[in-house]
């Protein structure tokens, strides 16, 4: 985890707890819109994640192809061999890969827990090492807010005020030297759930 060097953007997960959620609300939405509900989309659940971490589209001009501009560096920590709600799900199968949206290259890399840690330890430590590194600028967290939030706030507290940090729970929490957004209308989105839908059963 110790990089020698980090991208500009960087997101770090917990992606057993991503998962875990994602699973609660495509139960619940089911039950309430009345429709299966597919795998959530990653690519696009990490773009939803980025516009809430404040990154903005790139404009491309004429050359939408045009590599390098702006490269977001993604960490998923797991325990799981892979996301099951997810689609890519499988960590084998993410790991290296990186794909190209309007908000940049999306480059992902999966890091297990090993037995001589914990996924608390781990992600805590990670975000620490991120939020430290010189070279980045704009990190977003989307930790187990239930189980570790306290521990994040505060590993957070003596981050340089100049990055900008963004933390993403599913409720709103006690602040922190960060902004906050909520985690379910980004996995929302890559579930294909619609407000009109929910809206027209309310």
């Amino acid at each position: 985890m110790k990089e020698s060097k980090w991208n500009e953007h960087v997101i770090l997960v917990d992606a057993d707890y991503v998962d875990k959620v994602a699973f609660g609300l495509t139960v619940n939405f089911e039950r309430m819109i009345g429709r299966r509900i597919p795998q959530a989309d990653m690519a696009k659940w990490l773009e939803c994640v980025a516009l809430d971490g404040g990154l903005r589209p790139i404009d491309r001009g004429e050359r939408p192809e045009v590599r390098g501009e702006r490269n977001v560096q993604v960490v998923l920590l797991h325990k799981h061999q892979q996301m099951k709600n997810f689609i890519p799900g499988a960590f084998d199968e993410l790991d290296g890969k990186a794909f190209i949206g309007p908000l940049g290259e999306f480059q992902i890399s999966c890091v297990p827990v090993e037995d001589l840690t914990t996924m608390e330890d781990l992600f805590v430590d990670s975000m620490q090492i991120i939020a430290n590194a010189a070279e980045v600028k704009r990190l977003i967290v989307v930790p187990d807010a239930e189980h570790i939030y306290n521990n994040v706030r505060e590993g957070l507290r003596h981050a340089d005020e100049e990055k900008h940090i963004t933390v993403l729970t599913m409720q709103p929490m006690q602040g922190g030297n960060f902004r906050q957004e909520i985690l379910g209308y980004s996995l929302m989105a890559a579930l294909g759930i619609r407000a009109d839908e929910i809206n027209s059963k309310s």
